[in-house]
């Protein structure tokens, strides 16, 4: 590069610099208008009430609809969707053909009838490899007066391997004896391990369903371009619809007196599928299992439709199950937990989380996420508590080892934490995000457990896996209560809006993450709520900071807050570390 180049990007570098410094001047806690960063924190609890101007949610999309409707010949690849392997190089791209099939009589379609193959390469049509995969169907079985039955489509699942991290490929999927080959379609693989690199633009998504919300919800979402696209669970609400596809009974047991289990409409998967290709056909979407994915059926078999539909890295980091994995996205390590499949300590789940958490290397991956779909800390009326249990059994284990940012959904709304663990204001814990706000049939969660009259009784949110343990606070501002006075300490921002978050790592230490509100898109895409995520490894270590008995129920004091020079040195360090980085760019 030339002199006189190095000297204008240096000089745009420092521009960028003092406006960093004048941003984390002007923080919350700085009292100011900037973009905040977690060293601010904790902050003073902030609500924003529903706006009454706005609808509390939207009809569900007719299966007529045209990003419902089925556009190809039966034998063509259709809902294609892309998936992360454990590590970059591999891909998982998955489709479906064949007419799935609805009624009281269904004959399963014949997997071995079609192929499946993606040709791949590096260039637009010059396709220099081929991989086989697998294929399969499922039955959604409702034996019942007045219930139909549902066989699927050939699911079609390939694995590509020998990628290159950070490259462009080209693919085509379907079956070329036929030939029933798709269109090209195109997709990049993730940086590898690096404390350096990371995906541009991570969007997390939850309790989406297939309403009018939620298509605003997947505009935004494609207009903010991710890279990778994290979904929280409770995916097509297809257990709200009839067998007859219609909008749901108000009294199921009454429509349907001899059914004992309730039905899905499983076209829905096949419609949810077509209305999220155009994201997930060209972006990495990891899906993690809702209770609207449980869908009961005869025989006690539930999560057909997620386990069969769903290409997931579980063999390949070392889970024997598809409700929990693990993968690597650059410097990022994503952990997916299942709520619905046994989290107690003495189970496979536990012995799995141990181990994934035990080998990662820090080094490589400093930023550790989890995510699954009910949230522990929750001030909501909805959901309140109610995996309780999950969180006294795994909570220690995530602190231990010093997970940075929780994702959850399931309550319809945004919620954002200060770091807490066990209930207490904590700079080592977790920065609990809930985003179960995608636009679901079920409406926006309007009702705090702090309002007057709206705590939940202790028997009231039972969950659908696992037991009650609900408990009354033993000390802190809820000292003898179920539910909080007010908005708990460690609810930082809440607000009953449908939206979106987009998270984007910026290096080892700083990640910004912004939620955008639905409605937003309709004018000034202003966020609805910002902040830098810091971490801060010299002062929460997984070693450092490691207890070998954690305590297991309130504590009695908070721990003792950073103090200002630390916290001005850890933003010195984050500082200069994006300087570092950038002075790379500019070299290269």
């Amino acid at each position: 590069m030339k002199a006189r180049e190095v000297l204008t990007h240096f000089m745009a570098i420092a521009q960028a610099a003092a406006a960093m410094m004048a941003v984390m001047g002007q923080g919350s806690g700085g009292g100011g208008g900037g973009i905040p960063t977690t060293l601010d924190g904790p902050f003073d609890p902030v609500t924003r009430r529903f706006d009454p101007s706005l609808r509390l949610g939207s009809d569900d999309l007719p299966m007529d609809n045209p990003r419902l409707k089925k556009n190809v010949t039966s034998s063509f690849p259709e809902q294609i969707s892309l998936a992360l392997s454990a590590d970059p190089s591999s891909m998982w791209v998955s489709w479906v053909t064949g007419d799935a099939q609805i009624g009281k009589n269904v004959t399963p379609l014949d997997p071995s009838s079609v192929a499946s193959e993606v040709w791949y390469g590096t260039g637009s049509g010059k396709y220099a490899s081929q991989q086989d995969g697998k294929s399969t169907v499922y039955s959604q079985l409702y034996p019942f007066d007045g219930l139909l039955n549902y066989s699927s489509g050939i699911i079609h699942h390939v694995r590509l391997e020998g990628l290159e991290p950070g490259t462009t490929y080209y693919f085509k999927c379907g079956d070329s004896s036929v030939p029933t080959m798709s269109d090209e379609y195109s997709f990049k693989t993730m940086p590898s391990p690096s404390p350096n690199a990371y995906p541009s633009r991570i969007a997390v998504i939850g309790d989406l369903g297939l309403t009018s919300n939620s298509s605003t919800t997947i505009n935004h979402v494609i207009k903010n371009d991710p890279a990778l696209v994290l979904m929280v669970g409770d995916l097509t609400y297809a257990n709200q619809y009839l067998t007859t596809g219609g909008q749901g009974a108000s009294c199921f047991s009454c429509s349907f007196p001899n059914a004992p289990i309730r039905e899905t409409y499983q076209p829905r998967w096949d419609g949810w599928g077509r209305f999220m290709e155009p994201l997930a056909s060209r972006v990495p979407m990891m899906v993690i299992e809702g209770n609207h994915e449980i869908e009961p059926q005869v025989d006690g078999i539930t999560f057909q439709s997620y386990l069969t539909r769903f290409a997931v890295p579980s063999e390949e980091s070392r889970s024997n199950s598809s409700f929990y994995y693990s993968f690597n996205a650059g410097g990022a390590h994503f952990i997916m937990l299942g709520a619905y499949v046994d989290y107690n300590v003495t189970g496979t789940q536990y012995s799995w989380l141990m181990d994934d958490l035990h080998r990662v290397n820090r080094s490589l991956t400093p930023w550790v996420v989890a995510a699954w779909h009910p949230p522990w800390y929750n001030s909501y009326n909805s959901h309140y508590q109610e995996f309780e249990c999950m969180r006294q059994e795994m909570e220690a284990l995530l602190y231990q080892y010093k997970v940075d940012i929780v994702f959850n959904g399931h309550v319809h709304a945004y919620e954002r934490m200060n770091r807490v663990y066990n209930y207490t204001l904590d700079p080592c814990g977790p920065v609990y995000i809930t985003v179960g706000d995608g636009g679901n049939i079920e409406k926006v969660d309007v009702d705090f457990a702090d309002d007057p009259g709206k705590c939940p009784k202790p028997d009231d949110n039972k969950p659908e896996f696992g037991g009650l343990c609900h408990l009354n606070f033993t000390s802190g501002p809820a000292k003898g209560n179920f539910c909080w006075s007010k908005q708990p300490e460690w609810s930082a921002y809440r607000e009953s809006s449908f939206g979106h978050g987009i998270l984007e790592v910026v290096n080892s230490t700083c990640a910004l993450w912004t939620w955008h509100r639905n409605q937003d898109a309709y004018k000034e895409d202003k966020p609805g709520d910002q902040i830098f995520i810091v971490r801060q490894p010299e002062l929460c270590s997984p070693t450092a900071k490691e207890t070998s008995d954690p305590p297991q129920g309130a504590r009695e004091s908070e721990p003792a807050s950073p103090s200002s020079t630390v916290i001005l040195s850890s933003k010195m360090m984050w500082l200069m570390s994006l300087l570092v980085a950038l002075f790379g760019i500019v070299v290269r």
